[in-house]
């Protein structure tokens, strides 16, 4: 008899993956806008770097926490961008992408029963491991009425004895909503006095297209409670190497590392030199991928304003849009499996990112221009079919 465990049997699937292996299993010409990863290679110099630490014996188990001159190379970067002194040795923890590092966050905080407060819409994974840590996740929805930016008061009026944590993500994923500073720092105070964790995900950090990123350590106060995840992934294209870390403070990165050691035992020893020599190399592949998102993104919005019955707020970051598709028939699933089905374009569903994403899709702009365009078209000749 095939007995499957609880915590498998009604674990929610991820609707980003669901439309993937739809279209996986459909083919043909397909617009892929569904997944967030970039369409650039891995920079030549941090392949280099991978190919010289395999060749040269670097093939072994590392420390739990990464090895001393990748920690280093992060805490540096933290200090650097904030003007916060991190000790790489005691506040800093390489993980196997930052998935594992939100993993083992919530896993070392979370009691059984202790809520986790996520503002939504959000990447569907917190809510997932948060019940895989045995805590309870709790939606709280942002308004559309202002892009989905962060509303200080609905998530402090959340805050009870039972919360440990509050995950922020910006810029976010699917808005690509950069949040307001003075929202975030009302949430971090109040989380502070209450003596909730602040998870600050910024893996989409150094992809913004206005003013400079600041990371929420740089304008708060919450060192003993303020936990930072971030990747190479995003950034530097390297979401297959599967490369992130947690900096914060000593109690928590110590007990996640431990935690580490039941699951992975440290990250791949070859991945950790890949990402060394992409935080301390050149940046100029990472600013030519930037530049290319940032016109994309523009020509996506461009075209949108163009396309009636469709609109979109404007992303400051990351790279994705999440198109208001309400006017359309159906329901946000609908549209996306519409758009797949008759015109072969795959985007995600906004319930993908909880129940405030209703009459949204999101789209990736992680893709060439003519691959984009092509995908707008057929957005639009879909529109145009309905008759709307």
């Amino acid at each position: 008899m095939t007995r499957i465990a609880s915590r498998a049997s009604a674990f929610e699937r991820s609707g980003i993956r669901v439309m993937f292996e739809l279209a996986e299993k459909r083919g043909g010409d397909l617009v892929r806008l569904e997944v967030g990863e970039p369409d650039f290679d891995t920079p030549e110099h941090v392949i280099d770097a991978a190919e010289q630490a395999a060749r040269g014996g670097a093939t072994h188990y590392t420390s739990g926490s990464g090895i001393p001159t990748l920690r280093t190379a992060i805490a540096d970067r933290m200090t650097d961008e904030t003007g916060v002194s991190f000790d790489p040795e005691r506040h800093v923890s390489v993980t196997t992408g930052a998935m594992e590092s939100l993993f083992l966050t919530l896993s070392a905080i979370a009691e059984p029963g202790d809520e986790v407060l996520i503002p939504t819409p959000a990447w569907p994974n917190y809510r997932n491991q948060a019940r895989l840590a045995g805590a309870k996740p709790v939606e709280i929805p942002l308004s559309a009425d202002d892009g989905f930016d962060l509303d200080p008061e609905r998530i402090i009026e959340q805050l009870n004895r039972d919360t440990v944590a509050v995950i922020l993500t910006t810029p976010s994923n699917p808005t690509g909503q950069v949040y307001d500073e003075d929202a975030v720092n009302a949430v971090v105070e109040a989380a502070k006095e209450s003596g909730t964790f602040v998870i600050a995900d910024e893996v989409y950090a150094r992809l913004t297209y206005g003013d400079d990123y600041r990371r929420i350590a740089e304008y708060t106060d919450y060192p003993e409670g303020l936990l930072t995840v971030d990747s190479c992934s995003k950034t530097y294209a390297m979401t297959g190497w599967r490369l992130g870390w947690l900096v914060g403070p000593e109690d928590v990165v110590e007990a996640a590392t431990s935690l580490g050691e039941s699951t992975t035992a440290c990250p791949s020893s070859i991945a950790q030199h890949a990402a060394l020599a992409a935080l301390t190399g050149s940046q100029d592949p990472i600013r030519e991928m930037k530049n290319a998102f940032h016109k994309r993104r523009d020509f996506l919005v461009n075209r949108i304003e163009g396309i009636p019955h469709v609109s979109c707020p404007r992303p400051d970051g990351a790279f994705y849009a999440f198109l208001d598709v309400s006017e359309l028939d159906g329901s946000c699933a609908d549209v996306a499996e519409r758009l797949l089905s008759e015109y072969s374009v795959v985007t995600a569903p906004g319930t993908a990112f909880g129940d405030a994403g209703e009459g949204y899709i999101r789209l990736s702009f992680a893709n060439s221009m003519e691959r984009l365009e092509l995908g707008l078209d057929r957005l639009e000749e879909m529109v145009e079919n309905e008759r709307y």
